[in-house]
């Protein structure tokens, strides 16, 4: 097993022609070392603009390893960054703020911007959250949907930062609307979108998804079991030309429970509902244990049986920021053509 020090400079010499690429487009948000698959598992090394943010998911960092990979990081972009360290190996994987692992300073701290695709993002090394406020590994599906969205309406669900709704709009789109439960995502987003004032606004809906979407998808909203459902915004129904159904894991709420490993159908199905004849769907799954193969085949069969005819189903891989030994990343997309 290498040093980490081996490891993290085999990992920048392997991105140099990736992040000249990324440069040239607009874009400084990337990760540099991604730890499981390049000799560090539990470590993950991410720049997102002038920040350097270093997270450990299953021990603790110690503080001369963390300052030297910030120092080969600065010495091969050849320029300073401001270090975040976020040890998440505490239970829950929530954030442990213990100042003697390392302290960040004020300005590391601070709001900052960062760019992907040409377009601006909030950039914070800490916040209310556990997660960074922008997916890296979902940048060439923001990317697509970019060049992608020319005239059409769009849906972007579980829309989190709004990030796939911001490329919408750079891309052309002539309606984004982005639907999330957390009014504190969807702030973000907000912030998202005032950082970049030339694009067209788009529409934040806060609300679970599941009765958005059935009331998107023209669908009765039952309750469990005879409780009184909390309240939500009443939709008309409707279908949009571009949809993006990007769920998290696991979460459960009074309308219905997200399961990307045993119940994927009954996010999808509406999801396809809500989408136009001749529309596209784009979905992820970002759980490592589902085989792409097995997922793939359980969306065409879902989409068959609802009588929606797939014209072509294509994939979307990550960069090579996360590479994978053996070709399974755990993000997988999947663009369907209607």
């Amino acid at each position: 097993m290498p040093s980490l020090d081996q490891a993290l400079r085999a990992a920048l010499d392997a991105r140099q022609n990736l992040l000249a690429e990324l440069h040239a487009q607009g874009t400084d948000c990337y990760r540099l070392f991604h730890g499981s698959q390049e000799g560090a598992p539990g470590l993950t090394v991410d720049r997102y603009g002038p920040q350097l943010l270093v997270q450990s998911f299953h021990q603790p960092l110690q503080p001369d390893d963390l300052q030297a990979i910030a120092s080969s990081v600065e010495a091969h972009l050849g320029q300073g960054l401001l270090p975040v360290y976020n040890d998440r190996s505490r239970g829950n994987s929530r954030i442990d703020r213990d100042p003697s692992l390392f302290q960040a300073s004020d300005a590391a701290l601070e709001d900052m911007i960062g760019h992907e695709w040409g377009l601006s993002y909030r950039v914070r090394g800490r916040h209310a959250g556990q997660d960074p406020l922008l997916f890296l590994d979902l940048r060439n599906a923001r990317g697509w949907i970019k060049a992608n969205s020319a005239g059409k309406s769009v849906l972007n669900l579980f829309a989190y930062t709004c990030g796939v709704g911001l490329c919408a709009a750079a891309g052309g789109a002539r309606e984004v609307i982005n639907l999330d439960f957390a009014q504190g995502n969807l702030g973000v987003g907000r912030e998202n979108a005032a950082l970049n004032p030339a694009l067209p606004a788009m529409q934040f809906i806060q609300s679970d998804y599941f009765p958005a979407i059935r009331q998107l998808a023209d669908l009765p909203i039952s309750s469990r079991r005879g409780q009184k459902l909390p309240s939500y915004p009443r939709l008309q129904p409707r279908q949009f030309d571009l949809v993006f159904l990007d769920p998290p894991a696991w979460a459960k709420s009074a309308f219905g429970t997200v399961d990307l490993l045993r119940d994927y159908q009954s996010l999808l199905k509406p999801a396809l509902q809500a989408t136009a004849e001749s529309g596209t769907l784009v979905c992820c799954n970002n759980l490592a244990k589902v085989e792409m193969s097995d997922w793939r085949t359980q969306v065409l069969r879902c989409a068959e049986k609802l009588g929606r005819s797939v014209q072509d189903c294509q994939v979307i891989a990550p960069a090579s920021d996360f590479p994978s030994t053996d070709g399974k990343p755990p993000l997988k997309t999947l663009i369907l053509r209607l």
